[in-house]
């Protein structure tokens, strides 16, 4: 019995000790939460930039290898631009013929104004003969009236008589005459007016073709540009997917170039997690690459819509399998500048980090 009693009391010192400790943590934990708000669902982000080709086509040259640093404006990789140079020289011819058709326009109008001077000045002198011609006439009938008056009382001859009334016949058919030839000038004039009219506007038709020739030549010539794709950020490319002759699609992701010149992380937190933060509190991140260092950031924004709302399946609690589960809301956190730009330019999209907010900061 007395050799039990050691053994006694050192299960209770035992006992005792790791109930002190397991009441130091939980009262620590207890008080740490308090002021703080953690998550192990983070990462680091970065902006990635879509190698996107405007065209399709056959690559004819890669100019970067995996993991290579680009500066903006670089190039990355041609696409085969044979059938964009046959558009542009069609184009071009089909914009020659446009501005000759324009030509042959601008010379029909100039003619077809011509004409119209032409037969307004035949109308003139034709108006400008009739009354001559009607002078004339009257003239004749005066006379004719004089000499028949005279045949009747035999003081002249048949002859004379039918001289003076040959006269007047013959002023009679050349008012006529002219009569007719100031009509045919009129509606000859109104040919001319309603050709000019046509080709005046086969003028702005000809001059619209032009302006469709080149837009269809500049467009050519763009198109002929997206077949050398360049670098639109520095930074550092991802792994490259594609190789020479392979057949590309417009819209078709290529590979990324990653802007290392910010950093960010991307942190889910438990809606029930939000209660006590705010934009401005100051934030401990820790990364698994890192496990020596500690940085410091800050809340910068809070996400719109929890994550599962942005899924490309997102749930929908309507059909009756609605099952309650706490949602996690994406928390953008900026690096501040008390940070070593060094230790911040290894950090790569997509690390693992651990979140720690300051509830009490401000």
């Amino acid at each position: 019995m007395k050799s039990d009693k050691p053994k006694n009391k050192k299960f209770i010192f035992i006992f005792l000790i790791l109930f002190v400790v397991v009441l130091s943590y939980a009262t620590y934990k207890y008080l740490h939460s308090q002021g703080h708000e953690t998550t192990d669902d983070a990462q680091v982000e970065k902006n990635m930039t879509p190698i996107i080709p405007k065209i399709s086509g056959y690559i004819t040259k890669v100019f970067v290898k995996d993991n290579n640093f680009v500066k903006k404006g670089d190039t990355l990789l041609t696409i085969d631009n044979s059938d964009f140079v046959l558009k542009i020289e069609e184009a071009k011819a089909s914009l020659a013929a446009a501005e000759s058709n324009f030509a042959v326009a601008i010379a029909d109008t100039g003619s077809a104004s011509a004409s119209v001077g032409v037969s307004q000045s035949n109308a003139n002198s034709a108006t400008g003969n009739i009354e001559s011609a009607r002078i004339k006439l009257s003239r004749a009938t005066n006379d004719f009236n004089r000499y028949k008056n005279l045949y009747n009382n035999q003081s002249i001859t048949k002859q004379q008589f039918e001289q003076a009334e040959a006269a007047k016949l013959e002023a009679e058919n050349q008012v006529k005459i002219l009569i007719d030839q100031q009509k045919a000038s009129a509606a000859l004039q109104n040919v001319a007016v309603s050709k000019t009219t046509v080709s005046t506007k086969q003028v702005s038709v000809a001059m619209a073709n032009i302006n469709k020739a080149k837009v269809a030549l500049a467009a050519a010539q763009l198109n002929a540009t997206y077949t050398i794709i360049k670098a639109a950020i520095s930074g550092q490319v991802s792994a490259i997917a594609v190789q020479e002759g392979q057949f590309v699609q417009p819209g078709q992701a290529l590979f990324y170039v990653i802007n290392n010149s910010e950093t960010w992380v991307i942190a889910n937190f438990k809606e029930t997690q939000l209660n006590k933060m705010r934009v401005g509190q100051k934030v401990i991140l820790k990364l698994d690459a890192f496990e020596n260092d500690i940085f410091e950031g800050k809340i910068t924004s809070f996400a719109p819509t929890t994550g599962s709302k942005m899924s490309i399946l997102p749930p929908d609690n309507a059909t009756g399998n609605f099952i309650k589960t706490v949602q996690r809301l994406p928390v953008k956190i900026n690096f501040t500048s008390k940070n070593d730009a060094q230790k911040l330019a290894l950090l790569r999209s997509g690390m693992n980090v651990e979140v720690d907010v300051l509830l009490k900061s401000n």
